[in-house]
């Protein structure tokens, strides 16, 4: 990215000026799009929230710019130099993309119901396109399947338990229909079936889906993201020697995934096994890395649910009023999340 930036502003002043400035400036905001959601997925890719903010907040700019009457039409950029027929995503496409990236940071910074409300602009503007078409798009029904994906995460954050249910019926339709799609995502669908049946205690079921999207996954970060939660499994069901076995796989120092709020919810289970194991300056150690980490990238849900392991490490050793200041805070952002399970 650090290569590109010069090389965009090279083409800009170098771009024929007795082209329509109108038009130069419409082939500048495309390209400007494109290293724009460049940037921000990176960040959201490595779980840095915070620092992908201002740049999803010019990446929202860009796109209400696009989609303004008076912006040229795509049809009418100029065709004479190759270089000027940069036109990776239709506006209409770029819309539905930056829906879905806005659910990705509102996720991943524990605003459920911001994730909620994009979800729902995106949707609708899926099922726009889709009344233009006569098939379904490969690219519009893999935007669905992620807005989907989301969504159903939200719900069991919020606990909304029936709605979690429906929209997993959805997710299952929608790759029901594309073999390529349901390849790609069976280990999505098995890790979302987990989270549900881990909300809902069913911990049997839950290592189940976890132990599938293992064998099934090609990604490493959900690789990591279903490891993380088999280890909360065994430690909520006290199998003690599963989760020694898991130990490799999550330890905060040697975790595959270059994701900044994976490694921070590695040192999160480390510190609940340390809770658990009665290891109070270990659980202390490693919730306060958590916090830090969590602290930096605004990782709202990570931050409440430490401040609340902490709480309780914190009671444990009979000092209330640092519960207290711990617990105070936890339910505050729990709250603002919403996370029924904080």
């Amino acid at each position: 990215l650090q290569q590109v930036s010069p090389e965009i502003e090279n083409w800009n002043s170098a771009s024929n000026q007795s082209e329509d400035p109108a038009l130069m400036q419409a082939q500048k905001e495309y390209l400007l799009i494109f290293y724009l959601v460049l940037q921000v997925c990176y960040y959201l890719m490595v779980g840095q929230v915070k620092s992908s903010k201002t740049i999803l907040k010019q990446l929202q700019t860009s796109i209400l710019t696009i989609t303004t009457p008076d912006f040229p039409k795509e049809a009418n950029f100029a065709k004479n130099n190759p270089y000027d027929q940069f036109l990776w995503l239709s506006h209409d496409q770029l819309c539905i993309l930056v829906y879905l990236i806005t659910v990705m940071h509102s996720m991943q910074g524990g605003n459920m119901d911001k994730a909620e409300k994009y979800t729902e602009k995106g949707i609708q503007q899926i099922q726009k396109q889709q009344s233009y078409q006569a098939t379904d798009s490969p690219l519009i029904s893999f935007f669905h399947v992620m807005f989907m994906e989301h969504i159903i995460q939200c719900r069991i954050v919020e606990g909304k338990k029936e709605g979690a249910v429906k929209d997993i019926r959805i997710l299952c339709t929608l790759l029901e229909r594309n073999p390529m799609l349901m390849q790609n995502h069976r280990s999505q669908l098995h890790t979302l079936l987990g989270l549900y049946a881990m909300s809902q205690n069913c911990l049997v079921d839950a290592e189940a889906q976890f132990n599938a999207a293992l064998r099934t996954s090609r990604e490493t970060e959900l690789w990591c993201f279903a490891n993380l939660n088999l280890a909360i499994v065994y430690l909520r069901s006290n199998r003690l020697p599963e989760f020694q076995g898991l130990v490799p796989r999550i330890s905060p120092d040697c975790l595959p995934s270059s994701s900044h709020g994976l490694k921070a919810a590695a040192y999160y289970i480390h510190g609940l096994y340390a809770y658990f194991s009665n290891n109070i300056s270990e659980a202390k150690r490693y919730l306060r890395e958590t916090l830090k980490m969590s602290t930096s990238e605004d990782l709202n849900r990570l931050l409440a649910t430490s401040l609340a392991l902490l709480g309780h490490v914190f009671l444990t050793q009979g000092v209330p009023k640092e519960s207290i200041n711990m617990v105070t805070p936890a339910m505050q952002l729990a709250c603002k999340v919403p996370d029924l399970a904080v």
